[in-house]
C-alpha cells in the first residue's frame, strides 16, 4: 500500500434511480468505466452511470467496511445518505472529463478499420 493513497466509497446511480454501491483506490478512472460500460454488470446492465455520492478513506478497509455497511442498509436510508449532501441527485462527476465517453466508443468503431467477416455465402444451421 502506497503512503498518502485515497480510497473512495462510492454510489452511482441510473436516470431512474436504481443505485450501485462500490469501493475504489481510483474514483476518476472507475466513474469513467461506469460511463464508457467498461465496467460490466449491475452497474452496465441498468446504466448506473451518475456519481451521486462518495467519501474518501485513507485506508483501504475503511473503505471495504463502509461498502458492507451501505449494502446492508435499507434503500430509504441510503437515499436519506445521498440526499444530504446531494438533494438534486446531480452528477457529481459532470465535467470531469473532456470527452464524452460515448463518443469514444463511436471513435473506436469508426477506426476500427474493415470487418474481417469473410465474404460470400454462410451456411444456415
Amino acid at each position: 500500500m502506497r503512503e498518502g493513497r485515497i480510497y473512495f466509497t462510492y454510489m452511482v446511480a441510473s436516470r431512474s434511480r436504481t443505485l450501485y454501491i462500490g469501493m475504489t483506490g481510483d474514483l476518476l478512472k472507475r466513474v469513467f468505466q461506469h460511463k464508457d460500460k467498461t465496467f460490466e454488470g449491475f452497474s452496465a446492465d441498468y446504466n448506473c452511470d451518475r456519481l451521486v455520492w462518495f467519501e474518501r478513506f485513507g485506508h483501504p478497509g475503511g473503505a471495504i467496511a463502509r461498502e458492507k455497511q451501505l449494502k446492508g442498509w435499507r434503500r430509504e436510508k441510503k437515499i436519506a445518505l445521498i440526499e444530504k449532501t446531494n438533494p438534486a441527485w446531480a452528477d457529481l462527476s459532470e465535467g470531469w472529463y473532456a470527452i464524452d465517453p460515448s463518443r469514444i466508443r463511436i471513435a473506436e468503431k469508426a477506426t476500427a478499420g474493415p470487418s474481417t467477416r469473410p465474404l460470400g455465402r454462410t451456411r444456415s444451421g
